[in-house]
């Protein structure tokens, strides 16, 4: 069965300059698409990816990841609307590049799918009421 699931990645500074992504597609065979990528030498490293592959392949990748001393999250954890701030205004549903957002238009409420989101951010400047929210 193949997976599919977006993650957040945490490198430590000892590992930035490691080809640790290169290993998961040689060794697990697995298939990946960067999402969002912060790495600067001897610093903390953050990468959002969607990691993808045959499910043994991916358990052992993730295994991989974990023994090598990365940090490993799920992306759904880390994008979060705060209901009680959001005013259903419908900016993060022109600025967001995935359609994480829906209006319905009876209703006039603005839905966030978190299974869609990048994190890119987007919606957070967009957003007058600040009612979303990014933790990595």
């Amino acid at each position: 069965m193949i997976v599919s699931k977006k993650i957040v990645l945490h490198f430590p500074g000892r590992l930035v300059d490691r080809p640790i992504i290169s290993r998961l597609i040689k060794d697990f065979d697995l298939n990946f698409n960067i999402l969002k990528a912060s790495i600067l030498p001897d610093e903390e490293g953050l990468l959002v990816m969607e990691l993808s592959g045959e499910q043994n392949n991916y358990d052992k990748g993730i295994r991989y990841l974990t023994h090598t001393g990365v940090k490993i999250q799920s992306l759904s954890q880390n994008v979060l609307r705060n209901e009680d701030r959001c005013t259903h205004c419908g900016a993060c549903v022109t600025i967001c590049p995935t359609s994480a957002f829906e209006l319905d238009i009876k209703s006039r409420k603005v839905t966030f799918n978190n299974e869609k989101c990048i994190a890119c951010g987007l919606c957070i400047k967009a957003c007058p009421p600040r009612a979303m929210e990014v933790h990595f």
